[in-house]
């Protein structure tokens, strides 16, 4: 298929650029993911492949998506950016623009605390040894094609490293921004999270696509003992792109995971999130938002292993579907044998605005413990009847009325956010008049290259 030879040239070229060549042991490690990846290709069956039931990524294999070797890293203005992602001058950020590291709209930094942001290109040179023990740990090339495929075009990234005890009030901001182009392109996003033994860390992630692009994304996060990650993932993409999101955690003895997701737009966009409860004690706290219009798709995928005794989990998201669209929950909590003592919470509810809406939940528990405290549910249902009777009886419109009651069924996901600029920029999402939710839902008009001037 001339998708699939596409990603072996460019590979090919690839191997011939500067910035590639590196050292032997991570042209192995690309090389390793290109094999996996022509082993496995892209899940396309539907029968029998759980994993990918409700979702259909033929689409992506079809698709010819080339790599951009022209990607230019001040393609995007400061001020374009802002208008675009939750932001704020304080926190300290690594912006990728096409794949390509942003040095004039990034802040990498060692800052006090111990701190260390770096684009994954620099930090091989420095920090080699930290990344050659973490790489791939825990996204193995070798179990899923679009880690594979990520794995092969492996050329910068992100670095977030907090060394023992780190603790400080610095939030790190990851940006992801494709462009509009003339031909569609692949971006692979790779970023590294390694918090060691008690530290602290708030981090979010920003993606913005546009123009039929496809973004693969691959994020792996190391929470040692004791130690607390507050990450915020944030999604929006017009109505032709494509977005995978894959996220694998481990969380260590007496460690943290609290993480909250907000996705939007896209024709077909997955957020895959595997957390591993790995020692006593480790805990996991996931809050999503999802919202979809038209004719996009969104499948949040999330699975928790609850490996040792004594760990917990909560998971709560909200999906708001219209239009035509579609979108998928599939939340999974294994409990092993020896968990005993663990407490996993699940729950999923989605808000139907239209006859064409459809949600696919299948929040599930798969038990091999005797001592939990174990429980799940969902929930898809219109707007209620009653309510929309009552604000229409007191002189409000229906466009304003479905917009209050929206905004109040996303608010209590939103209340959550500790970071003030990142819940200001959903409330502004989220409020307004019936024309600014469907505004706010539809296609954002993405980045067309542009510099500030002089």
């Amino acid at each position: 298929m001339a998708g699939y030879e596409q990603y072996a040239a460019d590979f090919e070229t690839l191997k011939e650029t500067a910035s590639a060549n590196g050292s032997a042991w991570l042209r192995d490690v690309r090389k390793d993911g290109l094999a996996a990846f022509e082993r496995l290709g892209f899940p396309t069956k539907r029968r029998g492949n759980e994993r990918w039931k409700y979702t259909n990524v033929a689409p992506i294999a079809r698709a010819t998506f080339a790599y951009p070797f022209d990607a230019d890293a001040d393609a995007v203005t400061k001020t374009a950016l802002k208008e675009q992602v939750p932001w704020s001058d304080d926190w300290a950020r690594l912006v990728f623009v096409d794949g390509r590291f942003s040095e004039s709209l990034s802040t990498p930094r060692d800052v006090a605390g111990g701190l260390r942001l770096k684009s994954l290109g620099a930090a091989l040179h420095s920090d080699g040894d930290l990344i050659r023990e973490h790489l791939g740990e825990l996204a193995p090339s070798a179990e899923d094609s679009f880690t594979a495929v990520n794995t092969a075009f492996l050329d910068d990234g992100a670095l977030v490293h907090l060394p023992l005890d780190a603790s400080n009030d610095a939030v790190v901001h990851l940006i992801w921004v494709t462009t509009k182009r003339m031909e569609p392109i692949a971006t692979y996003p790779r970023a590294l999270i390694v918090a060691e033994r008690h530290s602290r860390l708030r981090l979010v992630e920003s993606y913005v696509g546009t123009s039929g692009n496809f973004t693969d994304a691959v994020v792996e996060m190391v929470i040692d003992e004791g130690a607390e990650i507050e990450h915020y993932r944030y999604l929006t993409e017009d109505d032709a792109a494509f977005h995978i999101g894959t996220t694998r955690v481990r969380v260590g003895r007496d460690a943290t995971f609290n993480s909250t997701s907000f996705a939007r737009g896209a024709k077909i966009a997955r957020n895959d999130l595997n957390v591993l409860l790995d020692e006593e004690g480790g805990s996991c706290f996931l809050n999503g938002l999802y919202m979809t219009s038209g004719r996009q798709h969104i499948d949040n995928h999330i699975d928790i292993d609850h490996a040792k005794p004594h760990t917990s989990s909560d998971q709560y998201f909200k999906g708001v579907v219209d239009g035509q669209s579609r979108a998928v929950f599939s939340g999974r909590v294994l409990v092993r044998k020896d968990a005993q003592k663990t407490y996993a919470k699940q729950s999923d509810k989605n808000l139907l605005l239209s006859r064409g809406a459809r949600i696919n939940t299948k929040p599930s528990l798969e038990i091999y413990a005797d001592d939990v405290q174990c429980f799940h549910g969902a929930t898809a249902g219109a707007v209620a009847d009653d309510a929309m009777f009552y604000m229409r009886s007191r002189g409000i419109d229906e466009e304003t009325a479905t917009t209050l009651l929206v905004y109040g069924f996303a608010r209590e996901i939103i209340e959550r956010i500790r970071l003030e600029p990142l819940r200001d920029h959903l409330d502004r999402l989220f409020s307004g008049t019936m024309a600014e939710r469907h505004s706010a839902a539809s296609s954002p008009q993405g980045f067309t290259p542009e510099r500030d001037p002089a």
